[in-house]
């Protein structure tokens, strides 16, 4: 005798029926979406490449497959309302959930598989999002940029703006809390900055101008190092007061401004801890509109994978409560797109209000999740009459 696994043994004939009625419409779901995500969003780009840059085949195939973790991000959730929505459409088409409700079995019985799937759902697209996709991204670059002949430094910024406030003592022993430091750098490449100009207002009455070509932090002494430059220093009238040239001078800023370069451009290329380090490290330079920018993105990186089981209650209520025919089964891809749709939408919408400052990033992110569910179980409670 074969025995079944001690999961599978701890299932219920119920459960482990609609798990197996859920999983091939699941698979299917995930298959065209996918293919949907990678046609429209990555394979056009690359063959134009291939055409008109002459990238080489087999480096477009590579960037391909990295680009699929992110693209299975949304996939995922779309993928699970098209597949509960099929499901359960095709079983309340057969009579098969009205056979259930003769026996007593209640709605939120049978769609409870549902939305367990959609919670394994939600933590998977969460596990890529954050350990697989920036990595991936990152990767493509590479492999990209390398197959079209240009060189890849190991890091790199343009115009680092780094505002550094620090108390400034007066005269009189008194002191106050204010802009210090103005920095700036045109580009930075392999821990190395270019072209560096500081507006020093540590001192009340004087402004010190510091130029240099160049500048790298020194782990030992802490400091930014700046080579072949000159310190001027300017009274409140704009006379010049002294004019120094240097080889080499300690800067005690810190690698503030080095780090400022290291941040990545697009969140969705950052995991978790670095989105919430670069979003301190903005805050504590005075660029709050970012930093707010990256609160908001912070927060969906754990709402994003959730609209799963937000999607899987929603196709399954509706799929419960729809008319058995076979017409209603073919309208099942056109209702997931509008519905997808509208919570991208809305999504949007509140993510833009958290970037402005209307809304908290919580409020903004978490929001349409709420929203879907409180719809969710409303559809559920009304397919349960």
């Amino acid at each position: 005798m074969v025995s079944l696994p001690p999961l599978t043994r701890r299932l219920s004939l119920l459960d482990r029926w609609l798990y197996g009625e859920l999983l091939g419409p699941l698979m299917f779901a995930v298959g065209i979406f996918s293919l949907l995500l990678v046609t429209g969003d990555v394979l056009f780009d690359l063959v134009r490449k291939v055409v008109e840059r002459g990238l080489p085949v087999r480096p477009a195939l590579h960037v391909l497959v990295l680009q699929v973790p992110g693209l299975m991000v949304y996939a995922l959730p779309m993928a699970m309302l098209l597949g509960t929505l099929l499901t359960y459409s095709r079983l309340s088409s057969c009579n098969e959930l009205i056979a259930l409700r003769s026996v007593g079995v209640p709605t939120k019985r049978y769609v409870l598989p549902a939305m367990v799937l959609g919670l394994l759902f939600s933590v998977a697209s969460f596990m890529v999002s954050d350990l697989v996709v920036p990595s991936s991204n990152h990767n493509s670059f590479v492999v990209l940029e390398t197959a079209l002949g240009r060189s890849i430094p190991k890091s790199s910024g343009e115009h680092i703006i780094y505002p550094h406030h620090a108390r400034i003592s007066n005269a009189d022993g008194s002191s106050y809390r204010s802009l210090a430091q103005l920095f700036y750098a045109r580009e930075a490449v392999d821990g190395h900055m270019k072209d560096i100009m500081v507006l020093d207002m540590s001192r009340p009455g004087t402004l010190q101008v510091v130029q240099a070509r160049e500048a790298y932090f020194d782990q030992d002494q802490g400091s930014l190092v700046f080579l072949d430059g000159t310190t001027t220093a300017l009274a409140e009238d704009g006379s010049s007061q002294s004019r120094m040239s240097f080889e080499e001078q300690l800067y005690p800023i810190g690698d503030t401004p080095l780090r400022l370069a290291e941040i990545p451009t697009d969140p969705a290329n950052m995991t978790v801890a670095q989105t919430r380090m670069s979003q301190v490290l903005l805050a504590q330079t005075g660029n709050l509109r970012e930093a707010r920018k990256l609160s908001v993105r912070l927060q969906e990186k754990f709402s994003v994978p959730l609209s799963c089981l937000v999607f899987a209650l929603v196709g399954s209520s509706i799929g419960a409560r729809s008319v058995g025919n076979a017409r209603s089964r073919s309208k099942g891809f056109g209702i997931s797109l509008i519905i997808i749709f509208g919570y991208y939408l809305l999504s949007f919408i509140f993510s833009s209000f958290g970037v402005q400052g209307i809304l908290s990033p919580h409020l903004s992110a978490w929001t349409p999740v709420f929203i879907g569910l409180t719809a969710g179980l409303i559809l559920l409670c009304r397919s349960s009459r």
